[in-house]
This record gives structure tokens, C-alpha cells and sequence, in this order.
């Protein structure tokens, strides 16, 4: 709830500041756009016609009348990632004096979307990649550094992987990377440590910091030639897998030697060992996917009844569908109240259309029901949303509608599960929803990434905005927002070494993945190497600060003896503060070179 609603405030004072900047500037020639980096020679091409940018962006220099057959003609305005064309929106439906209420509706409509993200990564996403690490038997360590951070990193991700579909929103990607970068090292390490201050783990807190800076430092490489190869993405997307592999090396290492120690321990003193939750250096990747689970389970069994009693099959189905907890209703504030009502409707149409399976729940979340009504719905859902519903008007061999066939098949296999099982017990193939919550979410939220990247070109288009401040800001505050405030709770309740762990591993994840499968999905879709265009000064802005926070935070942590203090959390916060600034006057040109 909170998240959500900071996210709302940051737009919409970002927004009107960004407003209230072009007002009094007036209209910035678009000739000086995003140019192209220049490589060895760090040249910046600087007009539009020279370069490999986005033409679209040369709508603002037309005249009111003309920009409406500019956006028709050019192919740059053609956007065909999202559902709906918000330039064509902007500058042909609605009239050229109501710009003012397209930014409002545009403000409403992110926000809109960033709540579909967050419920469908959160809710759905999430849970099912903890069922199906835990199906596998994955330990803490694994599933914390691969399928939870999965769940965690789900938005980032598909925002990166929807910018890198188009050279010229390939900087959004980038930005969103790197900015959600610097806000989460800086301002939700920094506000950990204010909430709590604690000895940080020293050998993860390295190990985490220095593979964030070679993955930091190889993408400014790849930015700064212009271009990477597909060898080279590989090898980016390797550097994970070195990752992974580092962690549960290290975790095995270190469970062994705390065995070994324990052993000796017990065996040479009368008095039991007494754990502390907060005491030992060790490797806890976990993320807070799982952190209310315990809770949640003390929570349902005061209310489990005493005596056993069977629901009927529409009850189930009713009470399954219905998102709201009467008991935490009563607790809530109005505040949240009046959100919960606002997402009610979504809340539903997500709960009808993804499964979710709770591996930590005695019948594992089974409702027989609303699981057989999820083998209609979830096909279709994934049909009418992949790639913008491009197959949504498919026909087979011109006679009959693919979405009819997805339907029969629904219908039938819906029709098997419902009869041959029933309301009490899971069948044994009950894991299997899981997976299938996993890939309809993840179409889910790459439908929502897809869409939020073209609304925040259409809004650069229109404030003179470049990709990458949009990235740096909008996009990152949006994705990462949740996280900060997950993180700060945490730290709360006593584990701020998980929330600094989740702040540092969760974003290596971010930058490698989102950055590799974005870059291999443009060289899939293009054949050819993925050519970058940077932002000029503001890119390297971005980079350098970025590798500036980790290299001092690298420095002054074991320097303090690995104590995270109030004193280094305002640090942090007033070096993102500093460096927000610089990056917006770079983008305003109040600085240049």
C-alpha cells in the first residue's frame, strides 16, 4: 500500500517539476537528442538526421497541426510493443491544448500499471517461484539467489528486456537498470542502516559488492564501444552462473566449518548451544517473498476450526475469489481501506486467471473449483496478452479462431480435473498449477513492462525528455519502491542482514539477466550484434556514479569493521541526492561538456 502510493506522489511531482521546467525553457529543439555512442573516439553525435535515434522525437518541432501526419508517417511512432499507441493518443486523438490532461491520464494510467506489477509479481509470480523451488528440493541459498530473485527482480527485468526491443528505448533499459541500481544501494542501504544500524556480514557483503562492480564495469564497457557481440552477452549471462555457483560454494563452505565448530563445541561443554537469529556471518540469500510466511501460519491456525466441516463447491469458489480478509479489514486503516476497494476489481480478474500454489498450507492452497475454472482462463489470458495479443486474431487455416481452440482444450481438461478429484484433498499433479501460475504471471508482467516502456517514451516524446532520465527515475522509483519499503520492514523485525542481502543480490540479478536476455532478444529478433545509443553525458553520469557508490561503500564498510551506521546511511542518501541532481542538470544541458 505504501509503496504504491509513494509511487504515485514521485510521479506526479516528477512530473509536474519536469512540466513546470519545460514551461519556463519553452520548447527544446529535439535536433540535440540522444546520440550515439562514438567508442574509441568519444565522439557524441548530436543531430538526429546523422545518427541511428529516434526520429519520433522530432515531433515537437513540427507545428501543432503537422505533428498528428508526423507521427502517422514515421516509422519510429509505430508502436507495436504495447497495446495501445500512446502517441498516436497524444498528438491525433486528443486535441493539441489538452496536453496538460494527456500527462494527468498518462500519470493515472502508470500508476495503474506499476499496481499490476507489483500485485502480479507479489501475489502470483512470487509464491509460485517458491512452490516450485521448493517442489525441487532447492535449498535457502539456491533458491534465494535464482528463483526467489526471479520473483523479486520479475519487473525489472521484463522492463529491461521490453526496452532492449528497440534501439532507441534501449537507454530507458539501461537507466532503469543503473538508476534502480544507485537507489538501491544508496537509499534503501542507507535507510536499513538508519532504521537498524547492525555488524553487516562480511564475506557476502564483498562477494556481492565486487560481482556487482564487474557486472557494473562490463556494461559500461559494452556502452562505451556502442555495440556487443553475442559471445559477449553470453559470457555477461556466464557471470551470473559464476554467481550463483560462488554462493552456494561459499554457503556449503561455511555450514560445514559451522558444523565442524558446533560439534567441538557441544562436545567439550555440559551446557546446550544457544543460537542467536542475528549473530552468525553467514550467507542467508533469502528474500522477503518469505519473510511473513511463518507469521501468516501461526496467524490462520488461531482461526483453524476446531471441528471438520466440508464447504460446498460454490462457497469455495466464492470465498477463493474474494481478496479481502474480514479479520485484517477490521485492523487496517482507512488508507488502506480505501486502496483495497480501488484494486478489488484487479485483485479478482488477477485471483480468476492465475493459479497459486502455497506448498506451506496443510491442502497447498488446492481449490478444486476455481483450479479447474484457472485451466480456461489461463490459456486464454496468455493467448490474448503475448506479444500485445498478436495471436489473439489468429486464425487456423482461415476457418476457425486459435483462441476457440485454446477454449475446447480449456474446457476439456477443466472438465477432467473437476470430475476426477475433489474439494478436500490436492491430486498428486497439484505442483503442476504452479508452473502454470508462473508462465501466465510472467506474461502478465511482461504485458505490463511492454506497456509501461511505451508510455514512458510517449512521455518523453512530449516533455523533451531523453529515455535514460526516464529510465533513472520513473522507471526505476516504480520498480524499486516496493523493495525499499520491503527492505526497511524487515530490517524492522529484526533482520537487517536479509534486507542488505536483498538489496545487493537482487540487483546483481537484475543488471545480468536483464541486461543479457534483452540483449539476446534484440540479436534473435534483428540477427545481427545490439547496437547501443547512449545519452551522451547523462549515460556516463549514470555509469560513473553508480561505480562511485559501490567502490566507497567497498572502502568505508570494512573500514568501520563492517558496522553499518546512521552516520553511513546519511551518507548514502545525501550521495543519491547529489547525484540526482547532477543527472538532471545534465539533462536540462545546465551542465555539459
Amino acid at each position: 500500500m505504501k509503496s504504491v502510493m509513494s509511487v504515485s506522489v514521485f510521479l506526479s511531482l516528477f512530473l509536474a517539476l519536469l512540466c513546470g521546467q519545460r514551461a519556463a525553457s519553452g520548447s527544446r529543439n529535439l535536433l540535440t537528442g540522444v546520440g550515439l555512442s562514438g567508442g574509441s573516439s568519444g565522439t557524441t553525435l548530436t543531430m538526429m538526421s546523422e545518427s541511428n535515434n529516434d526520429e519520433c522525437d522530432l515531433v515537437m518541432n513540427y507545428n501543432i497541426t503537422e505533428r498528428c501526419g508526423f507521427v502517422k508517417r514515421t516509422p519510429d511512432c509505430d508502436m507495436q510493443d504495447g497495446f495501445l499507441n500512446y502517441l498516436d493518443l497524444a498528438f491525433c486523438l486528443l486535441r493539441p491544448n489538452l496536453y496538460p490532461l494527456t500527462i494527468t491520464l498518462c500519470v493515472i494510467w502508470l500508476f495503474f500499471l506499476f499496481v499490476i506489477l507489483g500485485l502480479t509479481a507479489s501475489n502470483f509470480f512470487c509464491p509460485n517461484l517458491s512452490a516450485i523451488s521448493s517442489s525441487l528440493h532447492l535449498t535457502h541459498n539456491v533458491a534465494g539467489v535464482t528463483f526467489l530473485a526471479l520473483g523479486n527482480g520479475a519487473p525489472d527485468i521484463f522492463s529491461a528486456m521490453a526496452a532492449f526491443a528497440h534501439p532507441h528505448t534501449a537507454g530507458m533499459a539501461v537507466g532503469a537498470l543503473f538508476g534502480a541500481g544507485i537507489f538501491v544501494t544508496t537509499v534503501v542501504a542507507g535507510s536499513v542502516a538508519l532504521v537498524k544500524p547492525f555488524p553487516v556480514a562480511s564475506r557476502p557483503f564483498l562477494r556481492d559488492v565486487v560481482f556487482y562492480m564487474c557486472a557494473v564495469f562490463w556494461t559500461f564497457l559494452m556502452l562505451y564501444r556502442g555495440t556487443t557481440t553475442l559471445g559477449e552477452t553470453l559470457g555477461y549471462l556466464a557471470l551470473y552462473v559464476i554467481y550463483v555457483l560462488t554462493v552456494i560454494i561459499s554457503a556449503f563452505i561455511y555450514n560445514r566449518q559451522k558444523n565442524s565448530v558446533n560439534t567441538t563445541v557441544q562436545s567439550d561443554s555440559p551446557f546446550p548451544e544457544l543460537n542467536s537469529s542475528d549473530s552468525s556471518d553467514d550467507d542467508d540469500d533469502g528474500t522477503h517473498c518469505l519473510i511473513d510466511e511463518p507469521v501468516q501460519q501461526v496467524y490462520e491456525s488461531e482461526y483453524r476450526p476446531l471441528l471438520p466441516y466440508s464447504e460446498s463447491t460454490s462457497h469455495i469458489l466464492l470465498s477463493s475469489l474474494n481478496p479481502v480478509d474480514n479479520r485484517r479489514w477490521r485492523r487496517k486503516p482507512l488508507s488502506w481501506k480505501v486502496f483495497k476497494v480501488l484494486k478489488f476489481p484487479l485483485e479478482v480478474l488477477l485471483l480468476l486467471c492465475i493459479p497459486v500454489v502455497d506448498p506451506d498450507k496443510e491442502d497447498r492452497n488446492w481449490r478444486r473449483p476455481l483450479n479447474s475454472l484457472h485451466l480456461i482462463t489461463a490459456p486464454l489470458v496468455c493467448l490474448l496478452v503475448f506479444q500485445s495479443g498478436k495471436y489473439g486474431n489468429k486464425m487456423i487455416q482461415d476457418q476457425f479462431p486459435l483462441w476457440g481452440l485454446v477454449l475446447l482444450l480449456g474446457l476439456f481438461l477443466a472438465a477432467i480435473v473437476f470430475c476426477t478429484t475433489t474439494n478436500d484433498h490436492p491430486p498428486r499433479y497439484h505442483p503442476l498449477f504452479a508452473l502454470l501460475g508462473f508462465v501466465v504471471s510472467a506474461v502478465l508482467i511482461s504485458a505490463a513492462a511492454s506497456e509501461v516502456v511505451s508510455l514512458l517514451h510517449m512521455l518523453g516524446v512530449v516533455l523533451s525528455l531523453s529515455n535514460t532520465v526516464l529510465g533513472l527515475t520513473l522507471l526505476a522509483w516504480g520498480n524499486s519502491i516496493g523493495d525499499c519499503f520491503s527492505d526497511i520492514t524487515i530490517a524492522q523485525q529484526g533482520y537487517p542482514r536479509m534486507a542488505i542481502s536483498a538489496c545487493f543480490g537482487g540487483i546483481i540479478f537484475n543488471m545480468l539477466l536483464g541486461v543479457g536476455l534483452g540483449c539476446v532478444g534484440q540479436m534473435i529478433q534483428t540477427k545481427s550484434n545490439v547496437q547501443f545509443e547512449t545519452e551522451g553525458l547523462l549515460t556516463w553520469i549514470l555509469a560513473a556514479s553508480l561505480g562511485l557508490s559501490l567502490a566507497l561503500s567497498f572502502i568505508i564498510v570494512p573500514l568501520n569493521n563492517f558496522q553499518l551506521g546512521r552516520k553511513y546511511g546519511i551518507f548514502l542518501l545525501v550521495f543519491y541526492v547529489i547525484f540526482l541532481v547532477i543527472a538532471l542538470l545534465a539533462e536540462f544541458q545546465i551542465i555539459h561538456t
